[in-house]
């Protein structure tokens, strides 16, 4: 097995190579996998050097990375992933910024950073990676690539670095629905609940109502090729709020889950990350309690939404990637921005893909189709034959 030439810096350990079963229906594909799962014999970095220094060598494979050597593919590398995965943009401090081929003056997005490149630029036919806030749907979008969000706590997360575990997922990245689907009957049970009618597709109000009208006409106009649909409302409910409260839940446990070792190495995180740690770390009991609270009240209200068969349509982010040197003030408007629209699939725990629907200014830009619990495999179905009609 030949090895892979990095041109976009999508990889942080270009040795952990595996060649994959020589039988298999992924046979002769190839993939690299985000450092945060575990290879036997190899080291996990999770995007920061000290943590890869305070830890051992993997004594077990991820069950996933498994599966997908037994079905053929082969692994061809250790991909970068931003600083312990608490970032969106894929701008690692100590490691630097993977190219993205579809737009090279633009970001990546994260923290699956290296994971999108390395499928932006042809390197490999897919790639996984893991999607805790938007880690997958982000560099999807940046990067017009195919990327899936299943159902929370569908796919085991063995052998791997959590950052929050009430959120974090494993997905993956393709440049076609075909191959995206296809995984998906490798690594999601088939256990979907059987459904008699067809999948409703439907536009969400308030995520169009968040980002740029102009934007928002773009992907309407875009989508409309695949048919007219109707919209649905939240009602009362507030996309901001539902941030805010994401922002509380998500930190609250990244600060139960990675407190003790960050507290130990304060010094070795990058300024940018280790303030996201600090608000984690401030955030109150009284905090966490409203906002479990709401987190219920949320839940309700999205499962009743997407009762009925339903599927939601909605930008995957607020727009296209940030320029490279964006001004930290600019990034944290966009920031707050694309979580009003990552927050509804992780608050619900809900399955979302992203589609490359579109180019804009020149650079990628994402729809997602997002359905009930579960339906991860309609979900996959839907958008290979959305894209091979």
């Amino acid at each position: 097995m030949k090895n892979m030439i990095d041109d976009v810096g999508a990889l942080i350990d270009a040795t952990c190579v595996i060649e994959g079963s020589p039988s298999g229906v992924l046979s002769g594909k190839s993939f690299v996998l985000k450092d945060i799962f575990d290879v036997k014999g190899f080291y996990t970095g999770f995007g920061n050097p000290a943590w890869k220094n305070t830890h051992p060598q993997a004594n077990y494979t991820n069950s996933s990375v498994e599966r997908l050597l037994d079905a053929g593919a082969s692994l061809h590398g250790k991909s970068h992933c931003d600083e312990l995965t608490y970032n969106l943009f894929g701008n690692n401090f100590h490691y630097g910024t993977p190219i993205n081929r579809a737009s090279p003056l633009r970001m990546t997005g994260g923290s699956s950073s290296g994971s999108a490149a390395a499928v932006c630029a042809g390197l490999v036919e897919f790639s996984i990676g893991s999607d805790t806030g938007g880690s997958i749907r982000a560099p999807a979008s940046f990067c017009g690539l195919f990327g899936i969000r299943p159902t929370h706590g569908r796919i085991p997360l063995d052998n791997s670095c959590g950052l929050a575990p009430s959120f974090d997922t494993l997905g993956w990245f393709t440049q076609n629905a075909s191959l995206l689907h296809q995984l998906g009957t490798l690594l999601l049970p088939n256990d979907s609940p059987a459904t008699h009618s067809s999948p409703k597709l439907v536009y969400l109000k308030e995520a169009f109502d968040v980002i740029n009208p102009a934007i928002a006409d773009v992907l309407r106009q875009q989508f409309s090729r695949f048919g007219q649909f109707t919209e649905v409302s939240l009602g009362n409910e507030s996309l901001a709020e539902w941030a805010d409260q994401f922002r509380i839940l998500q930190g609250a446990e990244v600060w139960k889950n990675l407190g003790a070792w960050v507290s130990q190495h304060w010094d070795d995180i990058s300024p940018a990350i280790r303030a996201r740690f600090e608000m984690a770390s401030n955030i109150s009991s009284e905090q966490q309690t409203q906002a479990q609270k709401r987190w219920s009240e949320i839940q309700l209200k999205m499962s009743n939404l997407l009762q009925n068969n339903s599927v939601l349509v909605l930008p995957t982010v607020a727009g296209i990637a940030p320029l490279l040197n964006a001004p930290n003030d600019e990034l944290e408007i966009y920031r707050k921005q694309c979580f009003q629209l990552l927050c509804i699939s992780g608050l619900s725990g809900t399955p979302q893909i992203s589609l490359p629907i579109c180019t804009h200014e020149g650079a990628p830009l994402g729809i997602s189709i997002l359905g009930a619990k579960n339906s991860d495999l309609q979900l996959l179905q839907i958008a290979k034959d959305l894209f091979t009609q």
